[in-house]
């Protein structure tokens, strides 16, 4: 599939001159934005999650099948040399160690420091009562190991990628849904290691609030100081701040953001900046029907710079985003459940 070029006049249109107060006289130009599949091999799909595996070589997993939750549904990869995607190639069908057929959700791709790759994906029959599993590739994502059900209350990364620290410790942000007397009840945390992901430790964040949050993202502030962004049912984007390196944390609050209880994902860029892909409204206005982008210079204020997606009606939702090595900021997200979107975004 050939990449969509976005014509000269129209990059004018979506290029967006920032506040000075928060980004300076920065440009964000929307390059390219394509279609994964050609055809899709199911009838929806969601949670995409996007790994630049080396230079100008992506990947892009995400679950797809009859509908969200149906035993059918499995995880995708599709690889791409920087030009075009190649077809998803089937990876794992929820087949269980008893031979039990269970829906696979939210894959997460990871390749630390080292090399190692991962797919993290979740099996299991609701968000309720699913497992972490993790496949291992030594190849860039070429060939994959069998896939490996995680230590007891380790889910792996829930939906956004994991950080990893300049001493190797690796960060995977996760969150749990229960339900409890009172119903629903979402919890974040962070599972850390130390030895490249062959052990992982529980960290809570703010156990007792009293907001429901899930699906959080990693930004890095500066020495030591880290801040979550998550989801939550309260109509905004909720964050947590810690000051050790994501030992502990402060309380969840709200930011100024607004969230219709739906995905987001952020970044720490490598120019100082930290950037949000989320839907910009609240329940019932617009819904998963717009989908922007974000900038902030200290993980606080921050400016809706642009828009992805702005229609009346369908789902445009669950960003993934990353910077590739040339500094170009790659988002995939669901496309109304039908295809996943590849777009490139770069500072001019």
């Amino acid at each position: 599939m050939s990449t969509l070029k976005i014509p000269s006049a129209l990059v004018f249109i979506l290029s967006f001159i920032f506040s000075p107060s928060l980004t300076g006289q920065l440009i964000l130009v929307k390059k390219s934005e394509v279609m994964v599949y050609d055809t899709p091999p199911f009838k929806e799909c969601h949670a995409s999650t996007i790994v630049e595996v080396s230079e100008n070589k992506f990947l892009i997993a995400a679950f797809g099948g009859s509908r969200e939750g149906k035993d059918d549904v499995s995880i995708w990869l599709s690889h791409s040399d920087g030009k075009q995607w190649n077809a998803p190639q089937l990876i794992d069908t929820g087949v269980s160690a008893d031979q039990e057929l269970y829906p696979c959700w939210n894959p997460v791709l990871f390749q630390s420091q080292a090399g190692t790759l991962r797919l993290f994906y979740k099996v299991g029959p609701s968000p309720r009562e699913w497992w972490g599993m993790v496949k291992t590739s030594y190849n860039k994502g070429k060939t994959w190991s069998e896939g490996i059900r995680l230590p007891r209350d380790i889910l792996g990364p829930i939906k956004n990628k994991p950080i990893e620290l300049n001493d190797g410790t690796i960060l995977s942000p996760s969150s749990t849904e229960t339900i409890t007397a009172q119903g629903l009840n979402w919890k974040v945390h962070l599972e850390k290691s130390t030895d490249d992901g062959k052990s992982w430790t529980k960290i809570p964040i703010d156990p007792q609030t009293e907001f429901n949050v899930i699906q959080p993202s990693i930004l890095v502030l500066g020495d030591r100081h880290l801040q979550v962004l998550c989801r939550s049912r309260d109509n905004s984007v909720m964050q947590a701040f810690s000051y050790d390196n994501g030992d502990t944390w402060g309380s969840i609050t709200r930011t100024e953001l607004p969230n219709p209880n739906s995905g987001t994902d952020a970044i720490t860029l490598s120019n100082g900046y930290h950037l949000l892909v989320y839907n910009p409204t609240v329940k019932g206005k617009k819904g998963r029907s717009k989908l922007s982008v974000a900038l902030s210079k200290n993980g606080k204020d921050w400016q809706e710079v642009l828009s992805l997606e702005n229609e009346k009606k369908g789902e445009f939702s669950y960003p993934a985003v990353i910077e590739s090595t040339d500094g170009k900021i790659h988002i995939s997200y669901t496309h109304n459940r039908r295809n996943i979107k590849h777009v490139v975004l770069e500072f001019d």
